[in-house]
């Protein structure tokens, strides 16, 4: 079964919205075995989304929308599909109800423009939406073609992905072979070398290695394609196995795992909390923390120490220590995570220093980083040689902060 992707909107096409659909949509419909073979994104134009959108229904089995669901004059999907397929446009007053109900909830009047989101071509069973105002659709043409509609905003179609298009997907008789993919990230390490670690495994087509450098990371991608899910899983295995193996020391997650959700989940389950002291990272250790609601709970706070002296004022450290060591050294570091310890009364302190360039420090080369955390058993320290430029270097020491601290708690907690 073959499907194809039309996402709608022009701040699409002149780079104001990343389009993050055609990934998501492209991973969720290979995995049930429904072959994505074209995206295309359309301005709001009315020609332009009118023939797209025909040219789509004669080459695909499974047309899907995203966007264009609103209330202004720009928002066309519903009315192009009408058009396209001779069909009026109805009313669903359930649909009616829920957006009024909406507003009422945000004490506010519903504005006359949003009658037009509870409107839909005849014939088309509504996807309520959990998460916004603009309802989906999904529609059967009379030759068996399927029309699913999709709000733009990410979180709003995501949700009414999961909650009624892949169920309904699902019950297809779709037939072909699904596909499986695993992904495992790294840090502290260029793609180049992931590849050298990797070499000999690589090259197969199925199951396939295929790589993508991030700022910070790169991800390893394991892909099989099989008859059911459980056969390419068995088929990823003993290459995730190998994998696993060579770049453990580097691996901080997982698929879809967000490393600081992981280490905000153990920090709680254990009933520990944790304390910063970050220099070349600046702060982002704690931001990216900061993002997980109820971050009080195991973020006592941290300090920012990118100047010698707030290092030695503010975090402690002795200043003929640092006039020897330097001010990126293992015994910065290891200081660094056993004061900040110290000044928050934590059980856990983590601390970060480096350079991150694009100016050398202390005669020392750009993308060295020590990364240290001070817990009741000791400090330990570790060293890494980030590749990238500055930001990528910054963001490759917090994935290895977070990396240790993760290790630390799934070992010994």
């Amino acid at each position: 079964m073959k499907a194809e992707l039309i996402f709608t909107g022009t701040e699409l096409l002149t780079g104001q919205i990343l389009n993050t659909h055609g990934k998501y949509l492209g991973q969720k419909l290979s995995a049930l075995g429904i072959e994505v073979i074209l995206n295309t994104t359309v301005g709001d134009d009315w020609e332009r989304l009118t023939a797209v959108f025909k040219q789509a229904l004669e080459r695909s089995d499974i047309v899907i929308t995203t966007g264009g669901l609103g209330p202004t004059s720009d928002d066309l999907t519903k009315e192009i599909i009408c058009e396209v397929l001779k069909l009026p446009m109805v009313l669903h007053e359930e649909s009616l109800d829920s957006i009024r109900q909406f507003f009422i909830t945000h004490n506010d009047e519903m504005p006359e423009s949003y009658m037009k989101l509870a409107y839909f071509p005849k014939g088309a069973e509504v996807i309520p939406n959990p998460c916004g105002t603009a309802p989906g659709a999904i529609l059967k043409t009379d030759n068996g073609k399927i029309i699913i509609i999709l709000p733009g905003p990410p979180w709003e179609l995501k949700a009414m992905y999961e909650s009624t298009v892949e169920g309904y997907l699902s019950s297809l008789p779709i037939g072909g072979e699904v596909m499986h993919f695993t992904t495992l990230k790294v840090t502290g390490i260029g793609e180049d070398k992931v590849q050298d670690f990797l070499k000999d495994l690589d090259g197969v087509d199925n199951p396939q290695i295929s790589y993508i450098a991030q700022p910070g990371e790169v991800h390893v991608h394991i892909t099989a394609h099989a008859k059911t899910i459980a056969d390419a899983k068995n088929l990823i295995q003993p290459l995730l196995n190998a994998a696993k193996e060579r770049l453990a020391s580097y691996i901080f997650a997982a698929d879809d795992e967000e490393i600081e959700v992981v280490v905000a989940n153990l920090l709680k389950e254990n009933g520990m909390n944790i304390a910063v002291a970050e220099s070349c990272t600046a702060g982002l250790i704690q931001a990216r923390l900061c993002d997980i609601v109820g971050c009080s709970q195991y973020l006592l706070g941290g300090i920012v120490c990118y100047n010698k002296r707030i290092k030695e004022e503010i975090i402690g450290i002795d200043r003929k220590g640092l006039d020897v060591h330097g001010t990126v050294s293992e015994w910065t570091a290891r200081e660094m995570a056993q004061n900040i310890r110290k000044i928050f009364k934590s059980d856990l302190g983590l601390a970060v220093t480096g350079i991150a360039g694009p100016d050398t420090i202390e005669s020392k080369f750009i993308g060295l980083v020590y990364v240290a955390l001070a817990t009741p058993d000791g400090v330990n320290c570790r060293e890494y040689h980030m590749p990238g430029r500055r930001m990528a270097i910054r963001q490759g020491s917090v994935n290895a902060a977070l990396k240790m601290v993760r290790n630390y708690l799934e070992r010994n907690c």
